[in-house]
């Protein structure tokens, strides 16, 4: 039997992922970072660390994120419990077949016999854009892809179907965190430094460009997150240097211990459109209180966001300094969280008592 159609993502898909829960498949899928690999919930591999996970509400968008299908659990043959999982996915794939061409709402919405309006709010629903944002990520992504294969700009960017070069270097900067000569060479001449630090939370990796930090990683050892932050910048210059960054970390420090509760460091990181207003909203949040997943998305102007305010909330790449521990479930309780919720339920108790 499916799970219930509440159309929403539970607000603990890691715990449905451990109890192997069958009726949660087709209401989401779970990435591992190390393997590359998205499976539905039920998958009967062996479970990967809590670190390595990212969650997706459609093959789709995992597929996107660059990862690909489990060929034993075959996640793209479930149906989802909610019938607008079937109708984004098909609309995804019609977009992905041509990502270049443009075409209109009204147009896509003909091709598969929907009214615009349903698919515009199904899109909204479930993955936080429009089907023209999804278009244009897409339509990056093949840019990007193109420019690993070519030794220059231009024939890339036709390629993906931009206009005009000024149209994908306004889109860059936010969408690639470097211009797309520095992309072309997979990073490389990006300096990043970091420290590894000792908290009451664990081990905390802060890294940082020259323009401001771009990863806050928690764990419980030092080597599981220098070994992501490689990963995830394979042709970077990595330097750990904790005197570079002792100003920030210093301030992180003192924010977890309730002394500093108003945490304002500059960041660098890569983000959508609607990702960057749900971690805006997150910043404004007041110390010692949090706000549901719900009251989010009612914020960001979507209140049927809510399950694209979680996947923002998952994917947020700097810990504390955006502060997704501050949401919770709708019933009061802690809900998800990507390091643990143990850690969220310290922060939480931190900031209380600091009040």
């Amino acid at each position: 039997m499916a799970a219930p159609a509440l159309s929403l993502r539970p607000a603990d898909p890691w715990q449905i992922v451990l109890a192997r829960d069958g009726r949660y498949d087709g209401a989401f899928v779970y990435a591992v970072k190390s393997t590359g690999i998205y499976c539905r919930p039920s998958c009967p591999s062996r479970r990967p660390r809590p670190d390595q996970v990212e969650f997706y509400d459609i093959p789709e968008t995992a597929e996107r994120a660059g990862f690909r299908a489990c060929r034993r659990c075959r996640p793209r043959d479930v149906r989802g419990p909610d019938p607008r999982v079937d109708l984004v996915r098909r609309a995804c794939r019609a977009i992905d077949e041509q990502p270049d061409v443009a075409e209109t709402l009204t147009t896509l919405a003909r091709r598969l016999n929907v009214p615009g309006t349903r698919l515009a709010k199904s899109f909204h629903a479930l993955l936080g854009v429009s089907p023209r944002q999804y278009r244009d990520a897409r339509r990056l992504a093949v840019f990007k892809t193109a420019l690993k294969r070519r030794s220059r700009v231009s024939p890339a960017l036709y390629e993906a179907g931009f206009s005009s070069p000024s149209r994908v270097y306004e889109r860059t900067h936010r969408d690639l965190g470097m211009t797309p000569a520095v992309y072309q060479r997979g990073g490389a001449g990006l300096t990043i430094r970091y420290a590894v630090l000792t908290s009451p939370l664990g081990r905390i990796l802060v890294a940082a460009t020259d323009r401001g930090i771009c990863q806050v990683k928690l764990g419980d050892s030092a080597g599981p997150l220098e070994r992501e932050l490689k990963s995830e910048y394979p042709r970077a210059m990595l330097t750990q240097d904790n005197r570079a960054l002792v100003k920030w970390t210093a301030a992180i420090l003192r924010h977890l211990a309730g002394k500093e509760p108003h945490l304002d460091l500059p960041t660098d990181v890569r983000a959508t459109a609607f990702q960057q207003k749900v971690w805006s909203l997150l910043k404004k949040i007041p110390y010692g209180q949090t706000r549901s997943y719900s009251e989010v998305a009612q914020l960001a102007g979507n209140p049927k966001a809510t399950r694209a305010v979680a996947r923002a909330c998952a994917t947020n790449p700097v810990a504390i300094v955006v502060p997704c521990h501050r949401v919770v479930s709708k019933d009061g309780t802690e809900g998800g969280y990507r390091w643990g919720v143990e850690r969220k339920r310290k922060l939480l108790a931190t900031e209380g008592r600091a009040r």
